[in-house]
Parts: structure tokens; sequence; C-alpha cells
């Protein structure tokens, strides 16, 4: 794929999560100076004006969209629907044909090209500081730059790419993360009558808000595998420039319009198609799936469970009993013996009769939220295997508490990190 930070990420817990055993996100390209940054994101997660939403896509180009021309700000004709999915060699599937999968599209699509489209699309008002990177680039296909309709710069970017149609990724892209995990004003996720689900998110750059730079974004994802993200934010940059308007320039309407617009079928052609998603989990082949396991082992008792999500290595729940939501989580991994030799020293460390580590600990919670605290029961067992489950006083780490304490006491987590469940 040609982009590093993919949706599929946002299966995992909330990135803000199991701060007692960071996860390795990819890290997206950045653009320079004051320029938008294009990002994925779960997940988190318009108009004529970001109708530089050029959608990634795979099979043979289909000329038109650009123009004959092939110079800036030629004319744009609509174009046919996406071709169906092929593979390098051009047959259909996901390139599994002979030879190494093709990483990059056909170049039919040049950078100038999409700048020109976009300048095109762009109704009044001005873009400027423009960036892109044409279809037969290694990173991908985008464009981006900063509007202005007279109310104030504002930077928009639009990223292309293709995801396996069936896979978790795909999935991912198009579904609205649980409110009470991302800091956000509202999110929609919708089927369309062609079978493409679309995406409508509005939220922050932060989750925690500590900057008030607000990110709208829509994306579509076709039957197909096509992919369009379409971003904007109320600020001349993603990061570091002082906000320039109340709200991002497009509303939801003109969001959908830019993602949706038939002009971008003829660029989604320059692109391979997706392989399968990979399947990387860091427990064991056969292995318990935590998603699964931690609402079971959890001792509920009066308290009703409010939200949960996850993966087979890690997962997190949040229960409420009444008196303020409680977020659990929990991040199993495998081989971890040798890594973690210093850190189980800790002098607060016990050892069990089987030979299993297990170290406990209260403390501030590390997000950001005021009052927040974390419990943690930290276990290695003789086989390399980690257990870490952690316990808070909110429901989201980036806002304040929300109870006292967390609602599982230390020796209830120890119990559920200590299950034989984990071991499969």
């Amino acid at each position: 794929m040609p982009f590093e930070d993919e949706p599929g990420d946002a299966l995992r817990p909330a990135g803000d999560g199991f701060t007692a055993d960071p996860q390795a996100l990819a890290a997206p390209g950045e653009q320079r100076g004051r320029r938008p940054v294009v990002r994925r994101r779960a997940a988190v997660v318009g108009g004529s004006v970001l109708a530089l939403a050029v959608i990634g896509a795979g099979g043979a180009y289909a000329g038109g969209l650009f123009g004959s021309s092939g110079t800036e700000g030629g004319p744009v004709h609509a174009a046919a629907e996406p071709a169906p999915p092929t593979g390098p060699d051009g047959g259909s599937g996901s390139g599994t044909g002979s030879g190494p999968p093709r990483r990059t599209g056909t170049g039919a699509v040049s950078a100038d090209q999409l700048v020109g489209a976009l300048r095109q699309l762009l109704l009044g008002g001005t873009l400027t500081d423009t960036e892109a990177r044409g279809t037969g680039d290694p990173e991908g296909p985008m464009v981006s730059g900063v509007y202005d309709d007279g109310k104030g710069g504002a930077a928009v970017a639009v990223s292309l790419s293709r995801v396996h149609p069936t896979g978790a990724k795909a999935a991912a892209a198009v579904t609205c993360p649980e409110k009470f995990r991302a800091a956000y004003d509202a999110c929609e996720s919708t089927t369309r009558p062609d079978g493409s689900r679309l995406m409508i998110y509005q939220g922050y750059e932060y989750p925690d808000r500590r900057e008030p730079t607000k990110r709208w974004q829509a994306v579509l994802v076709t039957a197909q595998g096509f992919r369009v993200d379409v971003q904007e934010w109320n600020a001349p940059a993603e990061k570091g420039a002082p906000v320039s308007r109340p709200q991002p320039p497009l509303d939801r309407a003109r969001l959908a319009a830019v993602a949706t617009s038939p002009l971008w079928h003829a660029a989604l052609n320059g692109l391979p198609a997706a392989a399968p998603d990979a399947q990387q989990p860091l427990v064991p082949a056969g292995g318990p799936d935590a998603a699964a396991v931690l609402p079971a082992l959890l001792p509920t008792d009066g308290a009703t469970v409010i939200g949960k999500g996850g993966t087979a290595d890690h997962a997190y729940v949040v229960l409420d009993d009444g008196r303020g939501g409680s977020l659990v989580q929990v991040n199993v991994q495998k081989q971890m013996g040798e890594l973690l030799a210093g850190y189980f020293t800790n002098p607060r460390t016990t050892v069990l009769a089987d030979g299993t580590k297990v170290l406990a600990e209260k403390k501030n919670g590390e997000k950001g939220g005021a009052g927040v605290v974390m419990w943690t029961v930290d276990t290695l067992r003789p086989d390399g295997r980690r257990v870490v489950i952690s316990a808070f006083n909110t429901a989201d780490q980036n806002k304040a508490a929300s109870r006292a304490e967390p609602l599982l006491t230390i020796e209830q987590l120890r119990q559920v990190a200590l299950d034989p469940q984990w071991t499969g």
C-alpha cells in the first residue's frame, strides 16, 4: 500500500490506549512548512473546494479526466466508472500472478494534472501552497493546498489508495470510532446504492483539544476497494498554525460530493489492486483473542458494558456502574522475556510458584485528562508471554476523571491478567 499509516490501525483500541506498552504506529509523511500533511486515521477518520479528492484505484487508465493535453489546468471531464480490480499482470485479483506485485500506479496522471483538477473544482476562492504526487509516485497519489474562500485560509488534502474490498482495513476506514474513545462532534457512516460506503467525520486534530484546530474528513471505499480520503482543517496547516476560521470551509454535503465525484474515476484506474490484508497478530497462532477474552473475564458486578473493541492482541472495555465510566484495556504479547528482563527487577515485582512475574502499580494517567489515574497489573510468564491490563477512572484518557477511582481493584485486575485463558 502506498501509505504506511493504514486504517487497519483504527481497529486497535484507539492509539491513545495502552500507555503501558505504546503501539508502534507508522508515522505518515509530512509536508514541509505550513502545508497540510496527508495522514490516515482511524479511526478516525469535500465540496467543490475539495474536489481534489483524487481516488485510489486499479486497472487500466481511462482517458478524459484531465483532458488530453496533460497540462496543468486542462479541461476536466467526467470519466467512466472505475474498472474492476486487476492484478499486476493485468488479470483480475489482488496481485498474485506471476512476478512481484506492482507497488506503484501507471503514472498516467501526473502531480501537475492533479493540481490542475483541484484548481478547476475550487469555486469562489483561491488555492495556494499546493503539493501533489501523481499516480506513479511510490508514496501514492495525493494533492493538497491552502484554500481561501474569503473567510480564512484552510488546509485541504486528498489522498488516493486501494484497499482489499473485503478486508479489515476497508471496513475500518469507513467505521466511526466510538465517541467515548475519540473526541469528535459528529460522525456518520452510510452504505450507498452502488454498494460503496461513505464516512463523514467532524472532529479535532488533537483528541484532548489542546489546540482548537478542527479536522473534518470524508472517506469513500467502493465495492472494488477504491478509497478516497478528503480532509480539511480550519487553519492553514494541520499543525503549528493558529486557526483562521471557526469551521473548515466544506460542510458535510460538500465533503460527500467531493469524495463521490465521478470526475475521479479515471484517476482511480491508475493504481494497482491491493493484496488481502496481512494478518500479523502478536499472539501465537491458535492463541486467545483479546477482544473476546477480556469482556468474558471482567467482573461486571452491577456495571454495564458501554463500549468494547480490539483485536487478537489487545482490547478494551468501558464499564459504567452508574458512578462514571471506567476504561479497562489489555495488551497481550509473546516472546517478551528478554526484552523485559530488567523491567521486572523492580522491587515491587512478585514471582509466583510457576515463575510468572507480577508487577502492580498505581500512577497518574499519561494522556492529559485532569485527575485521571491508571491502575496497572503487568505479568510476564516463563514462556515470555506478557499480559498487561490497566483500568482508569475515566472512559476516555483524554478527558477529565469521571469517578474517584477505577471501577476494578488491583486484585481484580491481577486475577484477570493471571487467568489461564490468556495462555490458550
